[in-house]
């Protein structure tokens, strides 16, 4: 009788209940690997959860466990040199995510978003997009011997299909799309915005790329979007300026300076 009672008893105390189970991913030697923490590293890996997944993330946290237990056991974790690297990764963390939370909440102002808008609006140069057709050849004369003979009544058109250099232009006549000045090398664009609807220039462009021949078809208003629309993209990409994020974070560390008791 005292026998069975006695292995019952460790049964019963090597025995993981059902809720402890469900609480743990593992419990390698005594010590529990929360099911928490592997539902972190599965969602952390931008993979669909799937169960191949939580294996493989199971067996890191294993190893991982296993490896700073053997590292406790080889007393390398009490070592001066790898505690004061565990507090500098421990601080860097810590200051990563302040500056992540600054910026998110105190740094993105109004003022700030507007001027960065601002700049891109200047980009869309005079408010206009041009509707162009371009010729491009090597040599001066060429151009110039294909401006007699559009001006003879060839087709602006098939000589661009013809004879344009421009792979991406040439075999649609030229034919540029909308596309906003600013998009072209400064001799290009000057030239472009310099003619009217329907002329072409008379005499060869020079650019880096060669010897053009430009015909405008069309121009028209620009549709700027407005600065609520370019708001969340605004905040997007001053968060990822460097830039940005260095001034801001010498602005964050100064007003933390200027309010701090220092002696």
């Amino acid at each position: 009788m005292k026998k069975t009672v006695l292995t019952l008893s460790l049964l019963a105390a090597l025995a993981v209940s059902p809720f402890a189970a469900a609480q743990n991913a593992a419990v390698v030697n005594g010590k529990a690997i929360p099911k928490a923490k592997l539902d972190a590293l599965v969602k952390s890996a931008g993979q669909p959860d799937n169960p191949e997944l939580r294996n493989r993330a199971r067996d890191m946290l294993i190893d991982r466990e296993l490896l700073v237990q053997e590292a406790n056991k080889r007393g390398v974790t009490q070592r001066p040199d790898v505690q004061e690297q565990v507090e500098q990764a421990r601080l860097n963390v810590i200051v990563a995510a302040l500056f992540e939370d600054y910026v998110k909440n105190d740094a993105n102002n109004e003022a700030d978003l507007r001027a960065q808008y601002e700049k891109i609006k200047a980009q869309f140069g005079n408010g206009k997009e041009y509707r162009a057709r371009h010729i491009l050849v090597e040599k001066e004369a060429d151009a110039k011997a294909l401006i007699a003979q559009i001006k003879g009544g060839a087709s602006f058109e098939e000589l661009a299909k013809k004879s344009s250099k421009d792979p991406g232009s040439g075999p649609n006549g030229g034919d540029l799309d909308w596309a906003n000045p600013n998009g072209f090398v400064p001799e290009f664009s000057a030239a472009m915005t310099g003619l009217t609807k329907g002329k072409m220039t008379e005499t060869p462009v020079k650019t880096q790329f060669g010897w053009h021949i430009i015909k405008l078809e069309d121009v028209r208003d620009a549709k700027i979007p407005s600065f609520e629309e370019l708001k969340p993209q605004l905040m997007q990409m001053m968060a990822q300026d460097q830039n940005w994020q260095r001034e801001k974070f010498q602005s964050m560390l100064k007003s933390l300076r200027d309010r701090a008791k220092i002696q």
